[in-house]
């Protein structure tokens, strides 16, 4: 029987450290780090969705970062189809596989091998969805697909517009769990809820000190429209509130502390529900990690 290739995956909820200890372990593991994250795919999304720098990846290879361009949706099954084709270059190298990042739909749809439709999007379908509340979003999932809603991130309007177009051109989907192609090693850093909201607010902190105000500025200059920057939500969305003068600099930065609070408790939640993850406590705990990869 042939042996399926392993792979070494990293999850955690944001400013966890993830990416810290991945690079370490690309370092002593011979692996190259693929991102699965649902932000750092866009081009220009740099500081505010904490893209790793050069200076942080120290020599390890990086992959599924700026693949797409922000003004256009990029779905699950084209981040499968893009991550397939990576891990398969890194395996012909001889190297290890790490993939590192907080989407949990990403994450799942490699280890599981998730067979996702491909619908086209529906641009009429989406205006009339657009004005929707999140909460009458997710009762028009519900009616359409019970499962699919027992399983997404409620609070999420982008994946929750995606979920009522597919359900509305092919009804229920399909169970999508199919045999896995690798063999995954999945590691998870878990932090107390009082040290994950002080790297939160350190993180955040960071980046506007950084530019981040800067770079929504020259996002929304280069023609990222304000509507677009509401959809890719987080840092973004508030973002792009504060430079319409909507709300105030403090304001956006609280909201943004808030929202990245929230998102971690929902990453936790969903990462939670799998059983095969092997937690850590912390990014520095890179001599157990390599346990858990022997």
């Amino acid at each position: 029987m042939r042996l399926k290739p392993k792979i070494l995956v990293i999850v955690g909820p944001t400013s966890s450290g993830k990416s810290e200890l991945a690079v370490k372990l690309a370092k002593k593991l011979n692996g190259e780090v693929v991102s699965a994250d649902s932000r750092q795919v866009y081009k220009g999304l740099n500081i505010g969705a904490g893209k790793i720098t050069e200076a942080e990846m120290r020599g390890v290879s990086h992959h599924l970062l700026d693949v797409a361009h922000p003004s256009k949706q990029f779905s699950v099954a084209e981040y499968k189809r893009l991550a397939e084709k990576t891990i398969d270059k890194i395996l012909d190298k001889g190297r290890l596989p790490i993939i590192c990042g907080g989407t949990g739909f990403y994450i799942q749809a490699i280890v599981d091998n998730l067979v996702l439709p491909e619908v086209p999007p529906n641009p009429k379908l989406r205006n009339r969805l657009e004005q929707k509340s999140v909460s009458q979003l997710f009762s028009i999932l519900k009616k359409l697909d019970s499962r699919r809603a027992g399983t997404i991130d409620k609070n999420n309007r982008r994946r929750l517009i995606r979920a009522i177009e597919i359900a509305t051109a092919i009804g229920k989907v399909p169970k999508i769990k199919t045999k896995s192609k690798y063999s995954a090693q999945i590691l998870g850093i878990k932090l107390k809820d009082d040290e994950l909201k002080r790297r939160i607010r350190r993180r955040l902190n960071l980046r506007l000190k950084r530019g981040m105000i800067a770079e929504a500025k020259r996002l929304h200059e280069n023609g990222l429209s304000w509507k677009r920057m509401d959809q890719l939500g987080l840092e973004y969305r508030y973002l792009s509130q504060y430079l319409q003068g909507k709300i105030s600099k403090k304001e956006m930065t609280e909201k943004i502390y808030i929202e990245n609070w929230h998102y971690a408790k929902r990453q936790m939640t969903w990462f939670k529900r799998d059983k095969r993850i092997d937690w850590i406590k912390n990014s520095k705990s890179d001599k157990l990690a390599l346990k858990y990869c022997q």
